[in-house]
């Protein structure tokens, strides 16, 4: 989830913006990836994710990048690499990366307490959170679901911009309404689901989308396989 950060800084609303909740709820999250990361072994390191190429290691990385980049370092690294995302995105993957799974779990901890960002929606790095760690756990069969608590603010947030990834425009024109929790915003035809669900759905994850029902979720199946999921 690379996305233009620094374009509207000041945008946004209060409930969603430098929040230290929303603070707490991500650090908790990256502590869960954390332990989560800590059981796997070298070859699930290296396993594929719902992150476009990026295996296990890189998307940790990306991760430890994203918590490590203020705005002046972030619009530096933008500027570098020619504002193209998929080349700033990667060039501080790398940065980031250790030698060994081991060294780049061992950064990635070293940030699990950062509020370090490149703008002030802490709704987004929330999200950033969320979305990479299940593009991660999902395809390793891992068993955790992060909480409604944070799954509300981030699939609000999702729901109400293109940031990193198109997610407005996957809900656009539709109802998404939670079936776990007090989520829902839209109007037309109705896509409900768990709230995990719905987020990842809009963040262009495919395999998130049999776990929706309702008379929109053909629609949104249609867009999320239209605009594939990338390293971002």
């Amino acid at each position: 989830m690379g996305g233009k950060p620094g374009a509207d800084v000041k945008s946004g609303s209060r409930k969603n913006s430098d929040n230290p909740a929303l603070w707490a709820l991500a650090h908790a999250e990256r502590a869960a990836l954390a332990d989560d990361l800590a059981t796997l072994t070298p070859e699930q390191w290296q396993h594929p994710t719902l992150c476009g190429d990026w295996n296990v290691e890189q998307v940790v990385a990306h991760l430890t990048a994203a918590a490590s980049l203020n705005q002046r370092r972030w619009l530096r690294s933008m500027v570098a690499a020619r504002f193209r995302a998929d080349v700033h995105n990667q060039r501080q993957l790398e940065l980031h990366r250790g030698g060994t799974p081991a060294q780049t779990l061992g950064r990635f901890r070293a940030i699990v307490d950062s509020t370090t960002a490149p703008s002030n929606h802490t709704a987004a790095y929330l999200g950033e959170v969320v979305v990479h760690a299940q593009d991660i756990r999902q395809p390793l069969g891992l068993p955790y679901t992060p909480s409604v608590e944070a799954l509300t603010p981030v699939a609000e947030f999702f729901a109400s911009r293109d940031f990193a990834v198109p997610s407005r425009t996957m809900a656009r024109d539709l109802q998404l309404r939670a079936s776990d929790g007090p989520f829902i915003t839209g109007y037309g035809l109705l896509v409900t689901g768990p709230t995990l669900a719905l987020v990842m759905s809009i963040a262009g994850r495919a395999a998130y989308l049999n776990a929706l029902s309702g008379p929109g979720a053909a629609t949104l199946r249609t867009r999320v396989l239209q605009g594939g999921s990338g390293s971002g």
